[in-house]
C-alpha cells in the first residue's frame, strides 16, 4: 500500500471514529478554521460537515456577530494553556433556533510540540445537566444514602455496595465483592436468590418486598428485616437490552416489625387468655376447667402442655427432700394417661429447678446432642427441643408446675413467652386451690 493509500485508510477510520461518537466534535487549525465537524454536532446544530468545514470560526452562521469574536477568543485560548477549558456559548442552528452548549476544549500540538490547534467537544446544556445528576446521583447513593444499595452482577454477587449496605453486612465495601449472598446470608438467601433471579428474568416487582435474613457478622448472626426495592440494569449501548444486574435497595425494618409483630401476638395471647376465662367459666368442675386453659393456652404458643401437682408427701433426691409431682393433665393428651403415679425427674431436672426458685425456668437441647435423647432423659414427649416450666402458686402455697414444649422447627421460649406462661399458671392454680377445696369440703 503507498504513503497516500495509507493515509486515505487513516483518515476513513478518523471519520468514522469521529461520526460514532456520543459527543459533538469539531476542530480548528491554529488559524481558527474548523478541520472537522461530526454527526453529533450535525445533529445538534443542524449543519453538516459540508457546510461546516473550512469556514473560520463560527461567525456568520452559527453564533450572533455580537458574540462572535468572544466565542472564537475563548475557544482559541485552549492552545496556549495547559488542560482542558470549559466554557458556556449560545450557537445559533441551521433552522434559527438557539441551542446552549457545554463545551470542553483544549490544545492540540503539532510535530514540532507548537500549538496546531483546538478540538472542542460540546453537547446541549440540558443534556449535560441530565448526564451530571445521573452521575451526582450514583455517587450519592454509593456514598450518602440512608438506606443500603448493593450492584448484584448476573450471577448473583455484589459488584458494588454503598457504605450503608456495607454497615447493615456488618463488613468493609470491598470486602464484600464478588462473594456468592450464601457466604454473608445464614437463613433468606434462597428467597433473595429467588427475587434477584425472577428480576433478571421478568423485571423489577410492581412494590417493596419485605424479607427476614440472617446476616453473618464478626459479633455473631443477626436476624433483620429488610423492605426491598429491586431494579433491572440493562446496558444503554446494546440494541437490544443485555442484563447487567440489579440493584437492590433496601432499608432495615426490624425494629418496627417486631414491634408489630410483638402487638400482634400480645393482642392474640390476650384474646386466648379471654377466650379460656370464659370456657373455664362453664365447667362445673374446676379440675376440667384447668384442663381447659391448657388447650386454648398450647395455640400459637406450644405443642405440649405438661401439668404436674404436688400430692403433699416429700421424695428425698440426692438427699435433699422435695416435692412429689404427679401428673395431673396433658395437652394434647399423651400415653400413659395421667394419674397418680408419681413422676420420677431426677435433680437437677427443669421442673425441680422451677420449684426450687419459685420461678420460672427455660431450657433448650444443646447443640449437637439428639432432640430425641433429650427428651427422653427429661420425660418429656419425643421430639421435645424447647422446654418452658412455670411454677403453681396459690393462697402462698405451691401446687404444682405448668410446663410448655415446643418442636426443633420452632424458636426457644423467650422471656416473653415466660411472662405469658405465668400468666396461664396463675389462672390454672386458682383452679387447681378451687378443686382442692372443693375436695376437702366434701
Amino acid at each position: 500500500m503507498t504513503a497516500s493509500g495509507r493515509s486515505e485508510t487513516a483518515d476513513d477510520l478518523l471519520a468514522a471514529l469521529l461520526d460514532g461518537m456520543d459527543a459533538a466534535l469539531c476542530a480548528f487549525d491554529a488559524d481558527g478554521v474548523i478541520t472537522h465537524w461530526n454527526r453529533e454536532a450535525e445533529r445538534i446544530l443542524g449543519w453538516s460537515a459540508a457546510e461546516a468545514v473550512g469556514r473560520k470560526g463560527f461567525e456568520g452562521w452559527a453564533v450572533r456577530a455580537a458574540d462572535a469574536q468572544d466565542v472564537q477568543d475563548r475557544l482559541m485560548a485552549a492552545q496556549d494553556v495547559p488542560g482542558r477549558q470549559v466554557h458556556e456559548f449560545a450557537l445559533l442552528t441551521k433552522s434559527g433556533g438557539r441551542v446552549l452548549v457545554r463545551t470542553q476544549s483544549a490544545g492540540v500540538p503539532g510535530a514540532d510540540g507548537k500549538p496546531a490547534g483546538v478540538y472542542c467537544a460540546f453537547s446541549a446544556v440540558h443534556a449535560q445537566i441530565d448526564l451530571e445528576r445521573s452521575i451526582a446521583l450514583s455517587e450519592a447513593l454509593m456514598e450518602d444514602a440512608s438506606w443500603g444499595v448493593v450492584l448484584v452482577d448476573v450471577d448473583l454477587r455484589p459488584a458494588v455496595v454503598n457504605a450503608h449496605a456495607a454497615r447493615a453486612f456488618g463488613s468493609g465495601r470491598t470486602a464484600l465483592l464478588g462473594r456468592p449472598l450464601g457466604d454473608l446470608l445464614t437463613q433468606g438467601v434462597e428467597e433473595l436468590e429467588g427475587a434477584l433471579q425472577h428480576v433478571l428474568a421478568e423485571g423489577a416487582p410492581p412494590r417493596p418486598v419485605e424479607l427476614w435474613v440472617s446476616v453473618r457478622t464478626p459479633e455473631g448472626v443477626r436476624r433483620r428485616c429488610w423492605r426491598c426495592g429491586f431494579l433491572r440494569l440493562a446496558s444503554p449501548l446494546a440494541e437490544e437490552p443485555v442484563p447487567l444486574g440489579v440493584a437492590l435497595l433496601f432499608q432495615d425494618v426490624t425494629d418496627a416489625r417486631r414491634a408489630e409483630l410483638d402487638t400482634a401476638q400480645l393482642r392474640f395471647r390476650s384474646h386466648q387468655l379471654h377466650r379460656a376465662g370464659r370456657a373455664a367459666a362453664e365447667c362445673e368442675d374446676p379440675a376440667e376447667a384447668a384442663a381447659v386453659r391448657l388447650d386454648f393456652a398450647l395455640a400459637g404458643f406450644a405443642e405440649h402442655a405438661l401439668l404436674d401437682v404436688v400430692d403433699g408427701s416429700q421424695q428425698p433426691v440426692d438427699g435433699a427432700p422435695l416435692p412429689r409431682l404427679v401428673r395431673f393433665a396433658a395437652s394434647p393428651p399423651e400415653f400413659p394417661a395421667p394419674g397418680s403415679i408419681p413422676v420420677r425427674y431426677e435433680a437437677g431436672h427443669p421442673v425441680l429447678q422451677a420449684l426450687e426458685r419459685s420461678g420460672s425456668v427455660r431450657t433448650s437441647s444443646p447443640r449437637g446432642e439428639a432432640a430425641e435423647e433429650w427428651a427422653r432423659s427429661r420425660q418429656w414427649p419425643q421430639g421435645a427441643a424447647h422446654g418452658l416450666c412455670a411454677v403453681l402458686r396459690s393462697r402462698g402455697r405451691t401446687l404444682g408446675t405448668l410446663t410448655f414444649l415446643r418442636g426443633p422447627s420452632r424458636a426457644a421460649f423467650e422471656r416473653a413467652d415466660a411472662a405469658y406462661a405465668e400468666e396461664v399458671a396463675a389462672r390454672v392454680a386458682a383452679d387447681l386451690d378451687l378443686a382442692t377445696r372443693d375436695t376437702g369440703a366434701a
